[in-house]
């Protein structure tokens, strides 16, 4: 075969391909708010939903992030993220993981706070992404009411979308999300003995 005949085949069987496409792309007219689920004990959940918000950040809307669990590090996306100023809104709520705090007392607390946080701006109609990042963590070890939880998803504006991370998420959870994305663990560095680094975990 020719060169020219391999270029229009080529041209022939991406005409097509872009038809299909097209097609399946028209047939999508549903604008709503999601409910957007990373979970997985691969890396990479907190780092997704910051580069989802990041990207709303860019269309100059104005978002949220209410971290769980964790403590107040110095992290490379929060000093980043924090120069949109007014526009970005970052709390962070934890105390730190909960094999540092060994109270789960105090953990229960500091999620319950994270929690009234995160009602009081899924409630503002400002928002147009907010990220709960961990909250499944807060979920897994029954710091918070998964009723009480997936009652004020639901009930939250049409056009609200939400960022949900954090290991083992609820079925209940994974049920009610619109899209969920589970990061599978394949190799990890730490297991090389590989410790914590700036702009790569933290």
């Amino acid at each position: 075969m020719s060169d020219s005949d391999a270029a229009g085949r080529h041209r022939t069987k991406m005409a097509k391909r872009k038809a299909v496409q097209d097609a399946e792309v028209a047939a999508k007219t549903i604008e709503k708010g999601l409910l957007i689920v990373h979970t997985g004990a691969g890396k990479g959940k907190s780092t997704a939903a910051f580069g989802l918000l990041l990207r709303m950040l860019g269309q100059g809307r104005d978002c949220a992030v209410v971290q769980f669990i964790k403590g107040a590090w110095a992290t490379g996306e929060k000093a980043a993220l924090e120069r949109f100023g007014a526009q970005l809104r970052w709390y962070v709520m934890g105390e730190g993981f909960t094999w540092n705090t060994q109270d789960r007392a105090r953990d229960i607390a500091a999620a319950e706070a994270g929690w009234a946080r995160a009602e009081a701006l899924l409630a503002d109609p400002a928002l147009a992404l907010l990220v709960l990042d961990e909250l499944n963590i807060a979920l897994r070890y029954d710091y918070l009411s998964l009723d009480r939880v997936l009652a004020a998803l639901a009930g939250r504006r049409p056009d609200l979308h939400v960022v949900v991370t954090g290991r083992n998420a609820k079925p209940e959870l994974v049920a009610a999300a619109d899209l969920v994305t589970e990061m599978v663990l394949v190799k990890h560095h730490f297991a090389a003995g590989v410790k914590a680094q700036p702009g790569i975990e933290f």
